[in-house]
């Protein structure tokens, strides 16, 4: 779908990041970009991901973006090292469509508040909205639960800042755990938790998601389907029991929609994303829709 604004999306008074005039544009809010000859990308081995081993930048999704209506993004890290985050932030700062980054820093270590303080002291600092580390690569399912990491929690919540989940779902009680000791920062669960859609099963994923969802302190992307899915063959209809799963556990007030690209041109054109996205929340009323479509990313991460 083309255009400027989800239909029926809630106004606001004033232009800013993701708004045109009284009406908001769509927010992205999960995005990456890389450059391997800045640094390479690990995690992109083997003949399944060799498509997207190369660069993208943002110069290659704003076009597919803004014919999307999408006016606001989020800028998420893919790889644990200092050096990404300073830049992701310039990108924000020179961008008009990057209005949030989520970045990383190493969070046992003990000056953790201090390195946040830096890096929002750098130029486009004022759009860090939160912190993710790879969790999904720990291979201790509790990891979150050390108290080096807790306290690193601790300061990100001090800091006003958010925290994104990418875990897989034997590490989802550890996630409902550690939301339930830090009431006081806001957790957002990204890709769903990854659930083995490839598969077409539910349990222990939906059990375990809806434990996590139970607390008030968390919200979910409604992203990564499509890459969780058969590449080739996936439909809505394998998606649908998932995003089902999330809007009943987690409501359209607490599900916020992310593209996840590049990593979903594994499967899917950026616009095939969010017409899935779109299908799949096709119940909800237009109030709701302009919640998971923008209003819960700009609440949560304050664009």
């Amino acid at each position: 779908m083309t255009g400027t604004a989800e239909p029926g999306a809630a106004t606001t008074g004033a232009a800013g990041p993701g708004t045109s005039g009284n009406v908001p544009l769509l927010v992205d809010a999960h995005h990456h970009v890389w450059d391997l000859s800045v640094r390479d990308q690990d995690w992109i081995t083997g003949d399944a991901l060799a498509p997207i081993r190369r660069n993208f930048s943002l110069a290659d999704l704003a076009p597919e973006a803004r014919a999307a209506g999408v006016g606001a993004t989020v800028a998420v890290q893919t790889v644990t090292v200092l050096e990404e985050t300073p830049e992701l932030l310039a990108l924000a700062a020179e961008s008009d469509l990057v209005a949030g980054v989520v970045g990383w820093t190493d969070l046992t270590r003990p000056d953790v508040a201090d390195a946040l303080a830096a890096l929002r002291a750098l130029p486009g600092g004022q759009h860090l909205v939160g912190i993710r580390h790879q969790v999904q690569g720990e291979p201790d399912p509790e990891w979150l639960l050390r108290p080096n990491v807790r306290r690193g929690l601790s300061a990100l919540a001090a800091a006003g800042l958010a925290y994104d989940l990418v875990v897989l779902p034997h590490q989802l009680p550890a996630c409902a755990k550690t939301a339930a000791e830090l009431p006081e920062l806001t957790f957002v669960l990204d890709h769903l938790g990854k659930p083995p859609i490839v598969r077409g099963a539910l349990e222990p994923w939906a059990s375990a998601l809806r434990a996590l969802a139970a607390r008030p302190n968390t919200v979910c992307k409604l992203s990564g389907m499509v890459t969780e899915a058969d590449h080739a063959t996936w439909t809505v209809d394998d998606l649908r029991p998932y995003a089902d799963t999330v809007l009943e556990a987690f409501g359209p007030g607490r599900l916020m929609y992310g593209s996840d690209w590049p990593v979903s041109t594994l499967a899917a054109a950026y616009t095939e994303v969010l017409d899935a996205a779109r299908l799949l929340t096709a119940s909800l009323d237009t109030a709701e829709r302009g919640e998971v479509f923008g209003g819960t990313a700009r609440r949560v991460y304050g664009l």
